[in-house]
């Protein structure tokens, strides 16, 4: 049965991105715990920005789990791609990847790559490109390994990146990977703008899908937008997804009411899911 979860920014660049909670790490794990989440998805500034011990001690005082580490600061702050045309950024860029799977494994959770991806032009073919991101992935992927866990890719809609932009191009960027320890990232916002049918999507992504962000069509919180979820529980089911439905949520009205919002949209699709 699928866990839920709630993300966490810590990223002052950040502000005003896809986070239902923002800054405050303690209130959030609260929070989580008194609605029922069962996780936390963190989205922090590098690898030091919260120590182990007080992580550790934050999710078992709530008793919530860590369910995945973002790595766009990477990006968003450093400007660092696995794609530059630059080797040593590509070098920094794996090296800050490399330190926020150690960030994430010690708790069992796994780093996502999203927007440190990289995107393919200045002088850089599409197929360089992806050859660079699958170094990138081979490499990284085999040390999550050594923590457990896998090491979780995502594929972006095409205002965000010109690579790859569906869930079957990202499988089919999977099975061409040396490393078998990369999973997919769904994220049904940017289903919503690639796919044709986000639960199709879903069912042929089967095996490979290792975590989904739970959010609707306009990235508010699930249930203010058009998503259907019925057909989205049915896959579910169908490829027996037991991952997390992580809401990387506008804070829409604001943070209380998203992750409200979040977990009552959660139960109705697991209710769904028990029903299908």
């Amino acid at each position: 049965m699928p866990l839920s979860a709630v993300t966490v920014s810590l990223v002052a660049e950040a502000n005003g991105g896809p986070f239902v909670f923002w800054d405050d790490l303690p209130a959030a794990c609260a929070q989580a715990k008194r609605l029922g989440f069962d996780a936390i998805e963190l989205f922090a500034p590098g690898p030091d920005a919260v120590s182990r011990e007080t992580l550790g001690k934050l999710l078992s005082t709530h008793q919530l789990r860590l369910a995945a580490v973002g790595t766009g600061a990477g990006w968003v702050k450093h400007k660092l791609s696995l794609t530059s045309p630059d080797a040593d950024v590509r070098k920094r860029a794996i090296d800050f990847i490399r330190s926020m799977v150690d960030f994430g494994g010690v708790h069992q959770a796994p780093a996502i790559i999203g927007s440190m991806q990289g995107r393919w032009g200045e002088g850089v073919s599409k197929e360089q490109a992806i050859d660079w991101l699958r170094e990138g992935l081979n490499v990284l992927g085999e040390h999550a390994r050594g923590y457990g866990v896998p090491l979780i890719y995502e594929p972006l809609n095409r205002y965000e990146t010109n690579l790859l932009n569906t869930v079957d191009a990202g499988v089919e960027l999977m099975e061409s990977l040396a490393t078998n320890n990369v999973r997919l990232l769904a994220d049904l916002f940017h289903m919503n703008i690639e796919e044709r049918d986000l639960a199709a999507a879903l069912t042929r992504g089967g095996r490979w899908i290792g975590h989904i962000h739970f959010v609707d069509s306009n990235r508010r919180p699930a249930g203010c937008g058009h998503i259907d979820y019925a057909p989205i529980a049915k896959s579910l089911k169908d490829i027996h997804y037991a991952g997390y439905l992580s809401a990387e949520a506008l804070p829409w009205p604001d943070s209380s009411a998203a992750a409200e919002q979040t977990i009552s949209a959660y139960r109705r699709v697991v209710d769904m899911v028990e029903s299908s």
